[in-house]
Parts: structure tokens; C-alpha cells; sequence
């Protein structure tokens, strides 16, 4: 394996630098479901895109038995529809979404060109996934219609996300975001002095939420953010109408349930006949549901143990937001974690260590060839 990874380094650099520069806005992976077609048919799959935008390669689909699906996602943060940026200085990729998580996708199509080249006959049926909407509010569309069109079919996921050097995110952190708008009669803010302000009235609420008390309880955590703020019309206008982005995370459906709860009441509270309040869901991520223990156990120390016989290191685990979100909700086993080691994600100037992608499309190959396909073949 590190022979061929060193004799087609030079392809998978270019591979990704092509692909970095490929616009992907959550919902908006147009551009990159094409790119991705077009290279996967050149290298021999007849891979096909459903409605959700994720493109799909089955191997081995006609075996009996359950699907372990390994998946990247295409989508970046970022709203651009004209080509990202990429530039190489020194041992360093740099690029929009480089690492988050084009890095990953592209380990996978070379992973999935080695056992083509190969001609490596699994042993169970896999099923490669380059999914949309992980980012924001793409509110994990893209695994969630995998989930709904393999019901049943899905033994195990490994969703390659984020950097090498994070860890292994073994827990669902669940969540849910909100827009509150608050709205007024408003009016001239000599004239009208004394009327109730959208503003004001939004900034009580939001005083009051980061006054409430946050669910504690052993070997969890939960949070809350204001992430956003705006309305009003003009310096002399009492505010007629005031938006916020409000969310709430926990790795505990308890602490969800009870921060909703919390919300709620909150919001009510604030809602009267002068100042009215409305809230609408933007996005909701699942926390982890009925997981069978030794088989998540399983999953986590095989893909640990390729990790650690590759880096010399054992990975921390922790928890996170992740596409394996929705398998952990459904009593999927799932794990996450990166191939690359690189850093600033969610930023312009995000980068990746060139001489990392080596080492992370290892550590990809043995997780997958070990576990599907015979050893006398790899």
C-alpha cells in the first residue's frame, strides 16, 4: 500500500487541488456531484447521484448481508458559486474547505481507484458515499436520505470528517436552531416615544436565556449561543421588528429536551398583546440513540487499531456534531474522524500538511481493505 500511495501521490495532490477549487455551498453541490461523476466513471464505477445531491458508490452490492457505508461529505461553509481559491507554499495546501472536508472526499476516490486498480472482490457490500448537506444548515440532508433509502440495509458507518489530529468523535452531540423574530407596532422615536421597542424586547429574551440554568448532569455537556442579531429600521424608528439566531447543543437527548423546554417557556414569556414573538426551527441534529455497546466498541477499536499501528499514536475520543449523528439516532454504530492533519477550518486560510494525505489515505486503506476484502488479494 505505501508503494502505491508514494508511485500515485503526485495524482492524488492533483486530485485535490482540482477539487478544492470546486464552489459546494451546502444544498448547492452541483458542481461537485458533476466533478465527482466524471472522475469516478474514469476510473471505472458506475457511481449515480439521488435527489439529495449525495453520489453513491455501491462495491459489491449483489452480496448477502448488511452495507458498511463509508462516507466524506462535498459541501464547505462557504456561499461561492465562482471557483475557491488554492495555492501550495511550501509543505502547506491551502484552500477554503481544503481539509473540511474535500481532503477526506478525495482519500475516498483514491481509495476506491486502489481497489479498482487492484481488482479486490469484497467480502460484504460497501457502499461509498460523498454526501451533501453536512455543513450548517444543510441540517445533514444528504446521510440523512442514505439512512431513509438503506433502511435496514446498514450494518456500520465510518464517515471520514474533519483532521487526523482531532481524535475520534464516538458520541452525537444533538442540536437545534431557531430564528425568533419579535415584531411591534414601532413609530417615530420622538413622536412615538413610550411604545415597545422589537429590539428591547428581543434583547430581555435574550438576557433571560443566558440567565437559565443549563442541565447538568455525569459524563455530558450541554450549551446554548445568540449567534445572531439584527432588525430595526433606522436610528430615529423605534424598532418595529428584531430577528436572532438562536441554538442549543447536548450530547444527552435529556439535556435537549430540556433546554427546549426551557425555550419555550422563555419565549412565552416574552410574547404579549404589544410585542409579539414567533419562533421557527431551522435545523435539528439528533443525539445518539439505542447503540448496541459492544458493537459500537467494535467498530471504534478496529478503525483505532489501524490508527494507532499507522501513527504510533492512539486517538482521543470525544463528542461532536457529525454526520454520524443520524446512524448513532438510529442505532447505527458510527464514528468519525479525519485523514489529513491540517488546520482553520471554516476559515479562507484553512490548510493542510501535504506529506499527512500519506499517511491518512493509509490509515483509509487498511480500515477498509483489512475489514473486506481477503488479505492474499490486497
Amino acid at each position: 500500500m505505501k508503494e502505491w500511495i508514494e508511485k500515485r501521490f503526485d495524482e492524488h495532490l492533483e486530485l485535490l487541488t482540482r477539487l478544492a477549487a470546486v464552489p459546494a455551498p451546502s444544498h448547492r453541490e452541483d458542481k461537485r456531484v458533476a466533478f465527482l461523476l466524471k472522475e469516478l466513471e474514469k476510473t471505472g464505477y458506475a457511481a449515480f447521484a439521488d435527489g439529495a445531491k449525495n453520489v453513491i458508490v455501491p462495491v459489491g452490492e449483489t452480496l448477502p448481508g448488511k452495507f458498511t457505508v463509508y462516507m466524506a461529505h462535498t459541501d464547505v461553509v462557504f456561499p461561492d458559486e465562482d471557483a475557491l481559491p488554492v495555492r501550495r507554499e511550501g509543505g502547506r495546501l491551502y484552500a477554503p474547505g481544503v481539509g473540511d472536508d474535500t481532503a477526506n472526499v478525495t482519500a475516498i476516490l483514491r481509495i476506491l481507484a486502489y481497489i479498482k486498480e487492484k481488482d479486490l472482490k469484497p467480502k460484504q457490500p460497501l457502499l461509498f458515499v460523498l454526501n451533501s448537506c453536512e455543513e450548517g444548515l444543510g441540517n445533514l440532508k444528504g446521510v440523512r436520505e442514505i439512512m431513509r433509502a438503506y433502511e435496514g440495509r446498514v450494518r456500520e458507518v465510518v464517515s471520514f470528517d474533519c483532521s487526523m489530529d482531532e481524535g475520534f468523535v464516538v458520541r452525537a452531540v444533538g442540536s437545534e436552531r431557531w430564528r425568533v423574530t419579535a415584531k411591534t407596532q414601532g413609530g417615530h422615536s420622538w413622536g412615538a416615544f413610550g411604545r415597545p421597542n422589537a429590539i428591547h424586547r428581543m434583547a430581555e429574551l435574550v438576557a433571560k436565556l443566558y440567565a437559565q440554568d443549563v442541565p447538568k448532569a455525569e459524563n455530558s455537556r450541554t450549551t446554548y449561543n445568540v449567534g445572531g442579531i439584527s432588525g430595526g429600521t433606522s436610528i430615529n424608528t423605534i424598532a418595529p421588528d428584531c430577528q436572532m439566531l438562536y441554538e442549543y447543543r447536548s450530547d444527552d437527548r435529556r439535556g435537549l429536551e430540556a433546554m427546549r423546554e426551557s425555550f419555550k417557556r422563555l419565549l412565552a414569556e416574552a410574547d404579549s398583546p404589544d410585542a409579539r414573538f414567533e419562533a421557527e426551527l431551522l435545523g435539528e441534529r439528533p443525539c445518539g440513540g439505542s447503540v448496541d455497546p459492544g458493537e459500537q466498541a467494535g467498530l471504534i477499536q478496529r478503525c483505532r487499531a489501524v490508527f494507532a499501528e499507522v501513527t504510533g499514536s492512539e486517538p482521543a475520543c470525544f463528542a461532536a456534531s457529525t454526520d454520524a449523528n443520524i446512524p448513532l439516532s438510529l442505532g447505527i454504530p458510527a464514528v468519525t474522524f479525519g485523514l489529513y492533519v491540517g488546520d482553520g477550518a471554516h476559515t479562507r486560510e484553512e490548510w493542510l500538511d501535504i506529506e499527512s494525505l500519506k499517511t491518512g489515505l493509509l490509515i483509509g486503506l487498511k480500515i477498509v481493505c483489512g475489514a473486506h476484502f481477503e488479505d492474499g488479494d490486497i
